[in-house]
């Protein structure tokens, strides 16, 4: 798979302070991804995807698009991304097909068409009349993707996209992603947060922390770190594991540096566990069933960050 989006040592500094929006930062987004991005209000977000989309320039770093590097190569290459940044911006008295023919002439998208196709894409078309004041919290943000879709760029950028949608709306908009990356072979690279939904939909995540990367991972790494596992510790763990694999037959199990074995996905209770230990003789000094989800990942990672 190709690189679509590529930093190194990205920094955004605003004036001549030491503070610092993003600080060395390196992502790297390959086509097809979804590409879920993490981190508290502050945490850098929204000045990546600024940098990202030509809306910010950098401080210092390097970042590149579809392996364009120049300013002038960049600008252009930017023609193939779309983008939702904050909160998409309507003409309230327009109709739904006229703010996106605004947009269509704008972004010098040919054939009038292309208004028709998006509005179809988004499930839009029955309210291409509709004034944009009259539409609800749901229909804003279909209408702000069909804008982003202008053009069928190969990249979509959106910051928040569920924000002040209900949980139905939270799932249509899931959805929805899902189908134009599986469907259209669209990359996605989004930021939410709400961490949950993100879980569903992510293949790769980078977790920001007060402007800098902590850490990019992806969601199959990130699964066996948080999967369900029970942690014991005993006197011969190599001997439990020739037991684990004989008795009980599991396979999915790891020894980790402190000599702790890891078994993922148990097939039964704890106690099956440590009686397999104790009935060989071995002492247990730890015991531990554990499920970690991507909140509780996040704010470990978030204290690494800040540390």
């Amino acid at each position: 798979m190709d690189t679509v989006i590529e930093t190194k040592g990205l920094t955004k500094r605003y004036g001549r302070t030491d503070v610092y929006a993003l600080r060395d930062v390196d992502v790297r987004v390959r086509r097809g991804d979804i590409f879920g991005v993490v981190g508290d209000n502050g945490a850098g977000k929204t000045t990546l995807f600024k940098l990202l989309c030509g809306l910010a320039f950098p401080t210092a770093g390097e970042l590149r698009l579809f392996d364009a590097y120049a300013p002038h190569d960049l600008e252009r290459q930017r023609a193939r991304v779309g983008a939702i940044i904050e909160q998409p911006g309507f003409y309230p008295s327009l109709s739904v097909e006229k703010n996106l023919e605004c947009c269509r002439i704008q972004k010098g998208v040919p054939g009038k068409d292309a208004v028709e196709r998006v509005l179809d894409v988004v499930g839009l078309a029955y309210a291409k009349g509709f004034r944009c004041r009259e539409l609800s919290m749901g229909m804003k943000q279909r209408l702000g993707l069909a804008m982003a879709l202008l053009g069928e760029p190969e990249v979509l950028i959106l910051d928040e996209p569920t924000n002040g949608l209900d949980p139905s709306g939270i799932v249509e908009m899931r959805t929805f992603l899902q189908r134009l990356n599986r469907e259209k072979g669209i990359t996605v690279v989004v930021s939410s947060h709400h961490l949950a939904e993100l879980e569903q939909l992510a293949t790769v995540y980078a977790f920001l922390s007060r402007g800098r990367l902590v850490e990019q991972v992806s969601a199959r790494a990130l699964q066996e770190r948080c999967a369900d596992c029970i942690d014991i510790g005993v006197s011969d763990p190599a001997g439990f594991t020739v037991l684990l694999e004989r008795e009980l037959r599991h396979e999915r199990y790891q020894v980790l540096p402190d000599g702790i074995v890891r078994i993922f996905d148990p097939s039964t209770g704890i106690e099956t566990y440590s009686g397999l230990a104790s009935g060989a003789g071995m002492d247990i000094y730890k015991l531990e069933r554990r499920k970690t989800s991507l909140e509780q990942y996040y704010l470990e990672m978030k204290d690494k960050g800040a540390a």
